[in-house]
């Protein structure tokens, strides 16, 4: 580790090659995820999943190209974030730490919640004002071009929304403290809630929407409406803010119903 921090990462080649395999595994992640995703859930649990399918099972192939052409363009972005948060490491302006006992042990887990509802709350009212008509038709509109969306959709974004995710992560290291480990657990997290939020398929159990934990956490069904009805839903990893702004789908808890068999 300290033959890492101590690469001049802020030199060109040396930004242009950590750069680059940043790019190389958010990339790689992507595409495996999502691919993996979709073959579990419609090939190989396919007929015990059919009611919960939202979308699919089959999407345009120009669609579908679309989206890994715009995912690669932003896992670029998120590939510079990467490494201009990896030369701040070095510089000692974030506040990640490598030292477990830095803090108390329930602080580990209190800064990961914390970290996701900050970021939930910051792209809540991002995506408000990316609804904007002007600002939606020069940026938005790239994300929502898939409104029967896929495993794939979860990074086609445009470069300037791009952007504006990418910079969060950074912003926050600044000034949350963090275990790396806590760190790599969160931007996990980040992965695994875009794949399921877009891949078109509830993976949550019926009730969940009545459930005192469940009901809070954004799914399948829920982003999916935002997707097709365009003005609710607004929310990333809860629903804190749809509720508390009254911009949740109306009907979302029936059709979480519908497609999970709940009563």
């Amino acid at each position: 580790m300290d033959s890492f921090l101590a690469t001049p990462f802020s030199e060109p080649p040396y930004f242009l090659l950590l750069t680059a395999i940043v790019f190389t595994v958010v990339f790689l992640r992507y595409l495996l995820f999502s691919g993996f995703y979709h073959y579990l859930f419609y090939r190989w649990l396919g007929p015990r999943f059919s009611r919960r399918i939202l979308n699919g099972p089959s999407w345009p192939k120009q669609q579908l190209r679309r989206e890994v052409w715009r995912s690669l363009l932003a896992s670029l972005v998120f590939a510079l974030s990467g490494t201009l948060l990896v030369i701040a490491w070095q510089r000692g302006w974030t506040r990640i730490y490598l030292d477990w006992s830095a803090h108390a042990w329930w602080y580990h887990p209190l800064s990961l919640l914390l970290a996701l509802f900050l970021q939930d709350t910051y792209y809540y009212w991002l995506h408000r004002w990316m609804h904007r008509p002007r600002v939606y038709r020069r940026i938005h509109k790239w994300h929502h071009d898939s409104i029967r969306t896929s495993s794939l959709t979860s990074f086609s974004f445009h470069p300037v929304e791009s952007t504006l995710q990418a910079v969060f992560v950074p912003a926050l290291i600044l000034f949350l403290p963090m275990h790396l480990i806590v760190l790599f657990v969160y931007l996990l997290i980040m992965t695994l809630s875009g794949t399921i939020n877009h891949a078109g398929v509830e993976v949550f159990p019926a009730g969940a929407e009545r459930h005192w934990l469940g009901k809070w956490i954004i799914g399948a069904t829920h982003h999916d409406q935002h997707h097709k009805l365009f003005r609710v839903n607004f929310g990333l990893y809860f629903t804190f803010w749809d509720r508390w702004m009254r911009t949740e789908s109306r009907d979302y808890e029936e059709t979480f119903r519908r497609h999970t068999g709940g009563k």
